[in-house]
């Protein structure tokens, strides 16, 4: 049965980072929300084309909309493998939805990984990120490129802070993931696929203990 992975953790907790080393680890396929909706539109899917409709009107997609679109996503053959959702579920109700969608395709969620971390520090290791206009990650403490100013994956030197990236904001955003995200960490545990990982240590070493956890619920 393909992996059906979950992660959750606050803005700067390193999802973006440790499911592409998912991806290269064990052939998975990250798929983000916003990324699927914006691929379903310009490919005027019948769920795109709903998507772009609700869009053009100035409307927020609906539930039904966005799983729509990843119920055709992951009929593509690159997700044999496996998949790791990022942004999607945020409620208990979009988990419930999630689960009748997998099981209709002969699936379910194998863990829900929660990047625990320490919001103090949080503040402090989102304050100082940067991404390159590749998309590759960096902070001015704990990653730095090899060469400065310039990107070790693509040799690129158009580097970006995002405007939000400030301690008042990032502790605001820290405070509404808590609030949001607590009956998602109930609903998994209750199924008892929940996982729960220290995402404030080295990166290898997150990559190490998230790898154990894919590989046992893969065996």
């Amino acid at each position: 049965m393909a992996a059906v992975l979950i992660l959750l953790g606050p803005p700067g907790a390193g999802k973006g980072t440790q499911a592409r080393m998912l991806e290269e680890d064990f052939g998975l396929i990250q798929l983000s929300t916003g990324d699927m909706l914006r691929a379903a539109v310009a490919s005027g899917s019948a769920a795109g084309t709903q998507a772009r409709a609700v869009m053009a009107a100035g409307g927020l997609v609906s539930d039904e909309i966005v799983l729509a679109i990843l119920a055709e996503r992951m009929a593509q053959p690159d997700v044999a493998n496996g998949i790791i959702l990022d942004g999607f579920p945020r409620t208990s109700a979009q988990a419930a939805a999630l689960d009748v969608l997998l099981a209709d395709a002969g699936l379910r969620v194998t863990a829900a990984i929660s990047l625990e971390v320490d919001d103090a520090a949080m503040v402090a290791r989102v304050s100082g990120r940067y991404t390159c206009a590749c998309g590759e990650g960096y902070h001015d403490e704990f990653k730095r490129p090899t060469a400065a100013g310039v990107c070790d994956k693509c040799g690129g030197t158009d580097f970006k802070r995002r405007a939000d990236d400030n301690a008042e904001t990032v502790g605001e955003r820290l405070k509404a993931y808590h609030a949001q995200t607590a009956p998602l960490i109930a609903y998994y545990e209750g199924k008892g696929v929940l996982e729960r990982i220290d995402a404030m240590g080295e990166i290898a070493a997150i990559r190490k203990g998230l790898g154990a956890i894919v590989a046992g619920v893969s065996a």
